[in-house]
C-alpha cells in the first residue's frame, strides 16, 4: 500500500521546532513510509508481530533516544521523542507501543534506577534490538490499582524466589529481559529484572485480540523464579518507581495517538477530494466539510497540548497530571477522529484498503492502557480539587 501521508500544519507549528526536530521526524517519517505502511495490513489481519522491525527499529533510533549515548541511546531531548512516537504510530500503534515500552517501561528503568553494571550490561543490546524488553506491572485481578499486586519474592540466599504473573504485556511472548513489579517480604515494591531461561519464567501469548494485532501481547507467568539480587533495581522502590515509568511512557502515548488522528485526518481529506457523489466530490458538501473543519481544529488543539509538554519535559517541570491531561485528551480525540473519517469513506472504511479501522481498533486499547480513559480524569480532578476520589 502506497503511503501518502502529508502533515497538517494549521498553525505552523513547526516553526516551533528546531531543524534537528524536524530532522528527526522526517527521518523517522520516511521509515515508516519505507517499512512499516507497506506490510503492517497484512501483519494486522493475520495478527502476527512483524519481528524483524525490531533490529530496524534500533537502527534508526527509536528505542531509548533520550538514553544518553554512553549507554546505547542517542542523548536526544524528549520532543524528539514524541516526534518519534508521533511518526510511528502515524504507521501504527501496535509498533510504537513496542518503542513505548522498550524505551519508557524498560530503558527508563533500567537508567533511572539500575546500577552501574545492570546499565551497561542491559541498556545498549536494548538500544540496537538485539534485546527486546517487557514491562509487567498489570496483574490478572489489578489493573488501575496495581499497588494491590499479589506477585512477590522471597529472599533465599544471594537470590530471590519470585512468584506470580502479569498480564496485558506487550512484547512478552518475544521479551529477552522483563522489568518486573514485585513485592518483597515487607509488602514493599521492587523492580525485578527477569532474563529470558530463567527456571519457571514463561510467557504464554494472549490472542484473539481486535485490537493491536500487529503487536505481540501475553502473560508473564513466575514460578518459583530463582532470580540472582544483583537483578533488583537497586535505585528506588515502592509503587512511585513503577509509575515514573508510566508517566514517560505516557507521555510518548500523548504524541503518538497523535499521529494516529493525523493519519485518520489525512485520509478523510484525500479520499473527500476524490469521491464523487451526486455529481461533485464529497467534499463539496457541508456536512462533510464540518467533519473535516473539525477534525483539524483537535488536531491543531493538541499538537499545541503535546508541543507546550514537551517543552515542560526537557525543562524538568511536566508533573504527572499534565502528563495525564495530554494522555487523555490526545487519545480521545484521536478515537473520535477515527470514528468519523471511517463515516466519511462509507463502506471503503472498514476495508484493510485504507488504515482507519485498524487505527480505531487499536485506538480502543491506547485509550485502557497506561492508566483508563476514566482513571486519567480522576488524576486531574485530584489535581485541581485535591480531593482523593479514587477511595
Amino acid at each position: 500500500m502506497t503511503d501518502l501521508f502529508q502533515h497538517p500544519d494549521y498553525y505552523q507549528l513547526d516553526e516551533l521546532l528546531s531543524e534537528e526536530h524536524k530532522m528527526i521526524r522526517d527521518a523517522t517519517r520516511e521509515w515508516v513510509k519505507r517499512s512499516v505502511s507497506p506490510i503492517i495490513e497484512d501483519y494486522a489481519q493475520r495478527a502476527a508481530f512483524p519481528e524483524h522491525l525490531v533490529k530496524e527499529m534500533g537502527e534508526v533510533g527509536l528505542f531509548g533516544p533520550y538514553i544518553p549515548e554512553e549507554y546505547g541511546g542517542a542523548g536526544l531531548d524528549h520532543i524528539s521523542y514524541g516526534l518519534m512516537m508521533q511518526e510511528v504510530e502515524r504507521g501504527d500503534s501496535g509498533i510504537r507501543s513496542t518503542c513505548s515500552v522498550q524505551s519508557s517501561l524498560v530503558m527508563f528503568p533500567i537508567f533511572a534506577y539500575g546500577s552501574e553494571e545492570q546499565k551497561k550490561r542491559f541498556l545498549p543490546k536494548l538500544a540496537t534490538g538485539e534485546f527486546l524488553g517487557s514491562f509487567g506491572l498489570t496483574e490478572p485481578n489489578f489493573g488501575s490499582n496495581p499497588g494491590g499486586m499479589t506477585t512477590n519474592f522471597t529472599e533465599d540466599g544471594d537470590d530471590i524466589i519470585l512468584n506470580g504473573a502479569k498480564m496485558w504485556i506487550s512484547n512478552s511472548p518475544f521479551c529477552d529481559v522483563a522489568v518486573v513489579w514485585a513485592k518483597n517480604e515487607a509488602g514493599r515494591i521492587k523492580g525485578v529484572l527477569v532474563e529470558r531461561g530463567m527456571e519457571g519464567f514463561t510467557t504464554p501469548e494472549t490472542h484473539n485480540k481486535w485490537s493491536l494485532r500487529a503487536s505481540s501481547t501475553g502473560e508473564l507467568v513466575f514460578d518459583n523464579v530463582r532470580v540472582p539480587k544483583t537483578n533488583i533495581l537497586p535505585g528506588r522502590d515502592g509503587l512511585g518507581a513503577p509509575l515514573s515509568c508510566l508517566d514517560s511512557a505516557r507521555f510518548g502515548i500523548a504524541w503518538g495517538a497523535l499521529g494516529a488522528a493525523m493519519d485518520c485526518y489525512d485520509t478523510a481529506l484525500r479520499y473527500s477530494k476524490e469521491r464523487i457523489q451526486f455529481g461533485k466530490p464529497i467534499a463539496g458538501f457541508q456536512l462533510q466539510q464540518k467533519k473535516l473543519a473539525e477534525m483539524i481544529t483537535e488536531i491543531t488543539k493538541a499538537q499545541l497540548l503535546t508541543w507546550r509538554l514537551g517543552v515542560l519535559k526537557n525543562e524538568g517541570r511536566a508533573t504527572t497530571p499534565q502528563i495525564s491531561m495530554a494522555k487523555r485528551n490526545n487519545v480521545d480525540v484521536a478515537l473520535k477522529i477515527a470514528r468519523e473519517a471511517r463515516q466519511m469513506l462509507g463502506g471503503m472504511g472498514i476495508t484493510g484498503d485504507f488504515s482507519i479501522m485498524r487505527h480505531m481498533m487499536n485506538l480502543e486499547s491506547v485509550v485502557t492502557y497506561e492508566g483508563t480513559h476514566d482513571i486519567h480524569l480522576l488524576i486531574t480532578g485530584l489535581d485541581i480539587t485535591g480531593e482523593n476520589a479514587f477511595v
